[in-house]
Formats: structure tokens, sequence, C-alpha cells
């Protein structure tokens, strides 16, 4: 009797000791995971994406300006008008409608007789009167062939000075948007090769910072830290960049 009471007393302890064993040893085991998990839950790859796509200028601003100089100025003031109606004409004649055309006022420059050294001196010497017409539209392709033909004002006796166009992109946001989404995702592609090539494997996005964006002529590489936003160039490349933190998958 004592014998077995005995026995069974050893089996307890043994069973006791196998399951203190068994907890420490799962604890252990659990402990490892738990930081293996959480140094690779801290662990991230930093990368940079980038998108790029061509568009072409869907809107466009031309300036011409024009002066005339008389010793009266209510001279040169109705040549000026006259000027004026001339080039309107001119450029309702191409088919530019008159609602694009927009008239700046009159602007007086006073002009004084120099004496020998050079110097101003009291006596007017003539007046300069002038005045900008600036054409803005949508029809891009036509209002740039006739820039590049205004010079025919010249022989009308126009003092023109004719200004380079300047090029817009009018749907600019929507855009930015579509690249910011195309630039985020190849960030996510580059984390991946990195994140593959030691066998891990990429998590949730921990951060995002949009770099500035470059719009610039197609054939530029030129970059800003500030960003560019050219309008000389009727057609344009847009470079978005995205710098994003990955977390490292276990």
């Amino acid at each position: 009797m004592e014998n077995q009471g005995f026995f069974r007393n050893s089996q307890i302890v043994v069973l006791g000791v196998c399951i203190a064993i068994a907890t420490i040893a799962s604890t252990v085991i659990l402990s490892k995971g738990v930081l293996k998990a959480m140094q690779f839950t801290k662990q991230i790859i930093s990368v940079t994406g980038s998108a790029e796509k061509k568009i072409v200028s869907d809107y466009m601003v031309w300036t011409l300006k024009f002066s005339k100089r008389d010793i009266a100025m209510t001279e040169a003031f109705n040549q000026l008008k006259g000027n004026l109606q001339v080039v309107k004409e001119y450029l309702i004649s191409k088919g530019i409608p008159e609602k694009d055309l927009i008239i700046s006022q009159v602007t007086t420059q006073t002009l004084y007789k120099k004496n020998e050294k050079g110097n101003d001196t009291n006596t007017i010497e003539a007046y300069v009167l002038s005045q900008a017409v600036e054409v803005r539209s949508t029809d891009v392709d036509k209002v740039t062939a006739i820039s590049r033909e205004a010079t025919e004002l010249i022989n009308q006796g126009i003092e023109l000075e004719s200004a380079a166009p300047e090029y817009f992109y009018t749907k600019l946001p929507d855009l930015k948007v579509e690249m910011l989404k195309e630039a985020t995702k190849d960030a996510k592609r580059r984390a991946e090769e990195i994140a593959s090539s030691s066998g891990n494997k990429i998590g949730a996005i921990r951060s995002a910072k949009m770099g500035v964006f470059q719009i610039t002529p197609v054939n530029s590489y030129d970059v800003s830290d500030w960003g560019s936003n050219d309008t000389s160039s009727l057609e344009k490349k847009v470079n978005s960049v995205v710098r994003a933190d990955f977390a490292i998958g276990v």
C-alpha cells in the first residue's frame, strides 16, 4: 500500500516537472518569436519611386506690344489708337476670336533731351506711348502658327514686340494625383525587389513624402530643389517623386 502511494506521488512530481519544463521551453520559444517579430517590425526599407509622363500644352498666352513716339502726347496717342485697331483686325482676320484678346492700358514714358555730358535736361524731347494685346487661347496650334507670322504687322508700320508664347497645361491638378499614385507604385516595386533579394517581404507602408514636381521641356534633364514649371515649350515632360518607408514583413 505504501509502495503504491509512493509510486503515485512520484508520478505526480515527474508530471509536474515535465509541465514546468514544457512551460519554460514554450515561453522561451514564444519570447524569441515575439522578439524576432518585433525586430522585423521595427526594420524598414526606405525607397524613392518616380513616375514620368509626356504632355502637350492645352492653353497658351501670347503678348504683342507696340508703341508710338511723338513730341505731342495727343498725336502719339492717336497713332497708338490706330495701331491697336490694326493689330486687332489682323488677329481677328487670322481666326482668333475677339473674346480671346485682352487689351492692356496705355503706358507713357517721357523722354528728355540730353546735354553735352549726356545728362537729362528739363526739355522734353518726345513722349513714348505703349500698349499690349494679350492673346489667351485653348487653340494652341493655331495661335502658335500665328505668332510665327506676326512680323507681317511690321510691314504695316507697327513698331511691334512679339513676346515668346507661354504654354500651360490646365489639367495639371488631376495629373499630379495620377503621377503620385504611379510614383508610389514604383516605390513599392523597388521595396519588394530589395526585400526579396534577402529573402524577406515588405509589410505595410509606414510613411510617404511627396517630392517636388519637375515640369520641363521634353528633351531637358534639368531639375530644381524647388521644382520647375516650364512655360516655354508646347510639349513637356512631367516627373513626380515619392519617398516611402515600408516595414519588413516576417
